[in-house]
């Protein structure tokens, strides 16, 4: 299958924006029953990760941490003024795989898939690759 280009749009300069139902609305309209999932980030200020989708300070607590980790200014030389962006991004990663049975995506019962922005409010991309096997 061809690869499916999905848009979204961030609010925030750092967010993270649960993104499961897109993805598994790309692999129903598949029509694949089993295979694989990929779902890759095109940035070099955003990534893709999976982590718990059912209490909302998961999501606040994980924010919070990686601004720690990687503050916003902190002496860097990168002209554009966003090297926290990359590094995060690089940090948390730019794929996820997820495995597909009976058309759905196998994800555990607390997990969901999430688009991380580092460099926004932006409109973004996420690339869906559905293989069927």
């Amino acid at each position: 299958m061809n690869p499916i280009t999905l848009q979204v749009k961030t609010t925030s300069h750092t967010q993270m924006l649960d993104i499961t139902r897109l993805v598994q609305d790309a692999v129903t309209d598949s029509g694949v029953k089993s295979g694989i999932c990929t779902i890759f980030i095109p940035h070099t200020t955003a990534a893709v990760t999976i982590n718990e989708n059912a209490d909302p300070d998961v999501v606040r607590d994980f924010t919070m941490e990686i601004n720690k980790i990687v503050p916003w200014e902190d002496g860097y030389h990168h002209m554009e003024g966003n090297s926290a962006a990359h590094l995060k991004s690089s940090m948390i990663g730019f794929s996820e795989q997820v495995i597909i049975e009976d058309g759905r995506l196998v994800l555990g019962v607390w997990q969901g898939i999430y688009f991380c922005e580092y460099d926004g409010p932006r409109t973004r991309k996420v690339i869906v690759k559905i293989t069927e096997g």
